[in-house]
């Protein structure tokens, strides 16, 4: 690539080594060149009377661009060739370009023919050559020149306008206010600077460029659309303009220069002086410094926190990262002041400076290097303490976590451990109580680890030097002791379920033996007393001596259960000693009975009292069967003496009422007779029954001595009387019917043998048993079969002869009155019938009247009264 180059020493070139690569980049560029370096160009042509139109057309002859060169070097050049041949200007050109050359630029790669071929490229690099040469090299500000000289040039004149920042010669000049301020600074008078604003840079740019070509012969180099539009503005047309205003106002800066040559005579001596008492200032405040600080590092008392700890770690890496090194870059300016300074000073003919006591460079080196020594091994100090607590928390913390975990868990053990809930415990309950202990000494086993690590991490915080050890080591030892408490505990709770366990299993035997004893035992005695308090109903002597025997033989056991009830008593006593010789606190009775040695001696002793209750009872009865025995002999002498009697008197009495010898008269005395020696037989009986209320009293319902009871000697005495009666009242009748039907004696006889022998026989004694037996008894009187002879054998009234003699009374009447009774009957038989009669209802009847039909046949049995 084409290029171009200067042999300079001066920086001034080197920004625009590759001026055409940004052309070939930005076509925007070349054309701002083509119009600034035309302006440029006809800015100083003008002075010669000629300018140019086309930039690469123009100069092609070279006859126009040694008049350039002449103008703006004031120098005149080699006369020109005036032929129109290429030869002629080739020749021109490198007239021009020599000239150029003899101003100590060095043109490479630009050639002449390039120029006469119109190649713009090289047209335009030859033409900033021309510029940089002629319009900028030799620019001067406070010991910048060239570009660097008009760029501060620029920034000096600007710096008063806060909106205003000159930093390149491309987009700081993009608003236009540069340009403007610039001619603000040194012809206030020509723009309001004031009513500019930094967003509109069309107007800002059109009014400076408009203001400097009307009062500042400065021509318009460029457009401001040009410049606003295109994102970076072409830097060789921007630094072409600019150093148009430099130029324009170097009459101004002409009398500044020399103002700054004096300021900067005493600049030097300001800046000397300022340098040296920089220099002491810093010198004694990076002393101080240094003083401060090497105690600190060499402070290597270790913290008890990490956070102690890591806040000297972080004090330090503040101090390393912070503190330190602007102290280190203050020992570098201080040296590098210092050798400044003294540079300056032998450049500027002024003695050399010389610090205060103590304050040499080489006085802050050695003090700088007593603090690096104290420096050294500080952090490795720090973070090996860091380490160390960092291990130490994590110890502590470790500690604290376990031993707060064992607390917790051990929380209530002991008090678990010593409770006494075993004596009140059932054997069943201790022995869940011992499957629980078992559990839990596992559990405690199963801690042993974790006591055995507390104790570990206690004795390394211990080595490990821990600041709160005494605390970690009373903690660690109040669980150790509480370990072997609960260890001892543990130990003394198992023998005491097992020593408890094996006393209710023992005392489980006994109540097991005493329950299978104790049952059928109070199964006996409970027999026994119902056997003892049974009542006994007893009739015989035997039957008494049977229960004697029995309740004999019942004796004869109670010894054996006497010593069956002590053994049951001592099974319970047993269990009692061991009660109270093992301190066994009994939590209930026994679970196999209810039956306590209360119960068992109460019934025993109310046994042994029911026993001679028994004999006397059963003495008592015995003499009672012997009283009743004698009673029976008593009643059975008499009763089978009066029984044969009343038979045979009943006997004799049916002989009698058969036989009838003699009158019925006769018959009836010698009845009356046998009757009076019936009655006197009365005081037998009346004894008889006497004895008999005395075996009734004794309860005494049979009697083997006799066949007869009381009730059979009542009825055949009460037979034997009734029947001594009937016969009299019989006899009585006889002749009662015998006088009123007048018949004779030997009728009755004869009526008597019928009667004795009288036949049973079919129709006929049917219709007579009908007559003599009504009520079907199946037996027949005597007087009976009298009254039915007599009807037989004689003519008797009947109820219609009785009905017909009413009929008489009342007058022919159906009915008869009160009064006809009373008149015709004597009052006790008209006061009958009377009360007898049922009152007429007939057709013919009156008040008073009385049925004496109804009443005859009622008189016979035909109808009822």
């Amino acid at each position: 690539m084409d290029h171009y180059d200067s042999q300079q020493t001066n920086d001034y070139m080197q920004p625009e080594d590759d001026w055409d690569r940004d052309l070939l980049l930005d076509p925007a560029w070349e054309k701002q060149q083509r119009k600034t370096f035309t302006a440029w160009c006809n800015s100083h042509l003008r002075k010669a009377g000629t300018q140019i139109e086309n930039i690469e057309e123009d100069f092609r002859d070279g006859l126009k661009l040694m008049l350039l060169l002449e103008v703006i070097s004031g120098e005149r050049l080699a006369k020109p060739e005036r032929g129109k041949m290429r030869v002629h200007k080739i020749s021109n050109v490198n007239k021009a370009l020599d000239f150029i050359a003899s101003k100590g630029v060095k043109l490479v790669s630009i050639g002449a023919e390039e120029i006469v071929d119109g190649n713009v490229k090289m047209t335009l690099g030859m033409i900033w050559t021309i510029i940089l040469r002629f319009a900028i090299q030799d620019i001067s500000v406070e010991e910048t020149s060239a570009k660097e000289g008009l760029l501060l040039w620029c920034q000096r004149k600007t710096a008063p306008y806060k909106n205003v920042n000159i930093q390149n010669f491309h987009i700081s000049w993009k608003d236009g206010l540069g340009f403007c301020a610039l001619i603000h600074r040194h012809r206030p008078e020509l723009i309001d600077y004031g009513k500019l604003r930094k967003d509109d840079p069309l107007t800002n740019l059109n009014t400076a460029f408009d203001v400097a070509e009307k009062y500042l012969d400065i021509p318009k180099m460029l457009d401001a659309e040009d410049i606003v539009g295109t994102a970076r503005p072409d830097e060789k047309a921007i630094m072409t303009y600019v150093s148009s205003f430099y130029h324009a106002f170097s009459g101004a800066q002409k009398a500044e220069t020399a103002a700054n040559r004096i300021c900067k005579v005493l600049a030097v001596n300001q800046e000397n002086e300022q340098l040296m008492e920089d220099y002491e200032k810093l010198a004694s405040d990076l002393l101080e410094w240094i003083r401060r600080t090497i105690p600190w590092l060499e402070n290597r008392a270790p913290e008890n926190t990490m956070q102690a700890m890591q806040q000297k770690l972080e004090d330090f890496r503040d101090y390393r990262r912070l503190h330190k090194p602007p102290k280190v870059q203050e020992k570098c300016q201080l040296e590098i002041n210092f050798n400044t300074l003294q540079t300056k000073l032998r450049l500027s003919n002024r003695p050399a400076f010389m610090p205060s006591e103590g304050k040499m460079v080489s006085d802050i080196n050695n003090a700088w290097a007593g603090l690096e020594q104290a420096e050294k091994g500080y952090e490795e100090w720090l973070l090996n303490e860091i380490r160390r607590l960092e291990r130490l928390d994590h110890l502590a913390e470790k500690f604290r976590q376990k031993a707060s975990i064992h607390e917790s868990w051990t929380d209530g053990k002991e008090a678990m451990l010593q409770q006494k809930d075993y004596e009140t415990a059932t054997l069943s309950e201790i022995k869940a109580l011992l499957k629980k202990h078992e559990a839990f000494e596992s559990d405690l086993a199963a801690h042993q680890d974790r006591v055995e690590q507390i104790a570990a991490i206690a004795q390394e915080l211990n080595e490990l030097d821990y600041y709160d050890s005494p605390s970690v080591n009373a903690r660690c030892q109040k669980i150790c002791d509480q370990w072997d408490n609960l260890g001892a505990l543990t130990q003394k709770r198992r023998e005491a379920l097992e020593r408890t366990e094996k006393l209710l299993e023992t005392i489980d035997q006994l109540y097991l033996e005493y329950a299978k004893r104790a049952a059928p035992f109070n199964n006996w005695m409970e027999g026994a007393m119902e056997d003892l308090q049974d009542t006994f109903i007893v009739h015989t002597i035997e039957e008494i001596q049977g229960l004697t025997t029995a309740h004999e033989q019942f004796k004869a056991t109670l010894p054996d259960a006497d010593k069956e009830r002590q053994a049951i008593l001592g099974i319970h006593n047993e269990v009692s000693k061991i009660v109270q010789t093992y301190h066994v606190n009994m939590a209930g009775t026994n679970p196999y009975t209810t039956i306590t040695p209360q119960e068992i001696n109460g019934k025993w002793d109310h046994v042994r009292q029911l026993v001679p209750r028994r004999d006397q009872a059963l003495m008592e009865e015995h003499a009672r069967q012997q009283q009743n025995e004698r009673l029976r002999k008593q009643f059975g002498a008499q009763a089978n003496v009066i029984g044969p009697w009343i038979q045979t008197k009943m006997e004799e009495i049916g002989r009698i009422s058969i036989e009838m010898h003699g009158t019925l008269e006769d018959q009836l005395n010698h009845l009356r007779q046998y009757e009076k020696s019936i009655v006197n037989y009365k005081p037998k009986i009346d004894q008889l029954e006497g004895d008999h209320q005395q075996i009734q009293e004794a309860l005494i319902f049979d009697n083997k001595h006799t066949n007869y009871t009381m009730e059979h000697i009542r009825v055949g005495w009460e037979q034997l009387l009734t029947t001594i009666a009937r016969t009299i009242n019989e006899v009585e009748n006889q002749i009662l019917t015998r006088d009123a039907k007048g018949i004779s004696q030997e009728q009755m006889n004869e009526f008597r043998a019928s009667f004795n022998h009288f036949d049973r026989g079919e129709a006929e004694f049917a219709r007579i048993m009908s007559i003599v037996d009504p009520n079907r008894l199946g037996v027949v009187t005597f007087q009976a079969f009298i009254d039915f002879m007599s009807r037989e054998t004689a003519d008797t009234d009947t109820a219609d002869q009785v009905m017909a003699s009413f009929k008489i009374l009342a007058g022919d009447k159906n009915y008869i009155t009160v009064d006809e009774l009373r008149r015709e009957l004597p009052p006790d038989q008209a006061e009958y019938c009377i009360a007898r009669m049922a009152p007429y209802h007939g057709p013919d009847a009156v008040p008073g009247a009385l049925d004496y039909m109804s009443f005859s046949t009622a008189l016979y049995g035909e109808s009822d009264l």
